[in-house]
């Protein structure tokens, strides 16, 4: 397990989100979460509705399905499900994308949406049907309780599906100095986890492994779509430059992670992950 130099609080997650709002719902858009290119010829939309589109599926998630999802980021996964029929409730740590799903949702009794710390939430024990997370594991402080938590919320038989950034089994030494630990710091990730690492965790809160896909190749292609949209917005939006040389803006540095992400994906130092979990 690769892990941060500098430790990482929950707080620093928040604000990592709520400083960099403007930047990811104007380069990212409402799903703050990597496509998926099937075919190769998508255009980020359609990539991103194509893994939402998967998570769905591991779910199962049918008229009256009662799902939670973890990190919710602003809903817009939440009102998909939702829009299908799922009962659902999203959870972030960040108020500003609080604020933005609950404007999305409108009057609306579905989706729901809690502004809270997932490792201190206080849903009811049994209480989903199932759960998924999708690219929120990382910045947990502690894989441990965020499994905890799962398997009290998460009913017998129900499903937890998680897309997950993950470490290589075996980077190299440079990789993890280079672009592991730093995209960790970074991306205020506590850890970067193996699929291995994730799928003992999983077994130890009472979960077991109903199937794993390495999706690095398929997803991968969003960095370089992320890194044209931002020089598109560094040249018509004079902001943004103003935000780099913006010496109080903690998050800054982002900016640069963006391009370690996408040399890790390149050199195989990191891998993405589909996980779906039973609950015993």
């Amino acid at each position: 397990m690769i892990t941060s130099r500098t430790r990482i609080a929950r707080e620093a997650v928040a604000s990592h989100y709520d400083e960099l709002d403007h930047f990811y719902r104007d380069v990212w858009g409402d799903h703050v979460h990597h496509g998926l290119w099937r075919r190769g010829g998508e255009t980020r939309a359609e990539a991103v509705l194509n893994l939402v589109d998967l998570v769905a599926e591991r779910v199962g998630a049918a008229a009256g399905t009662r799902v939670c999802d973890i990190g919710c980021g602003y809903g817009a996964t939440a009102l998909v499900l939702a829009a299908r029929g799922a009962e659902v409730t999203g959870i972030t740590i960040s108020p500003a994308q609080w604020a933005f799903a609950k404007r999305k949702a409108l009057d609306r009794n579905n989706p729901q949406f809690v502004c809270g710390d997932w490792l201190q939430n206080d849903f009811a024990a049994e209480s989903f049907d199932a759960a998924i997370a999708i690219e929120s594991s990382e910045h947990m402080p502690d894989l441990r309780s965020f499994f905890a938590q799962a398997a009290r919320v998460v009913k017998p038989g129900g499903r937890l599906i998680i897309c997950a950034w993950l470490s290589a089994d075996q980077p190299t030494r440079n990789a993890i100095r280079w672009l592991l630990e730093p995209i960790c710091a970074e991306g205020r990730m506590p850890q970067l986890a193996t699929s291995g690492e994730y799928q003992s965790l999983a077994e130890v809160a009472g979960f077991r492994s109903e199937q794993f896909e390495d999706i690095a190749r398929g997803v991968e292609q969003t960095w370089p779509a992320i890194v044209r949209r931002l020089l598109v917005k560094f040249v018509s939006a004079p902001r943004y430059l103003r935000f780099l040389f913006t010496s109080h803006a903690e998050n800054r540095v982002f900016a640069l992670t963006i391009v370690r992400i996408w040399i890790a994906y390149r050199i195989g130092a990191m891998r993405y992950g589909v996980f779906t979990f039973v609950k015993c």
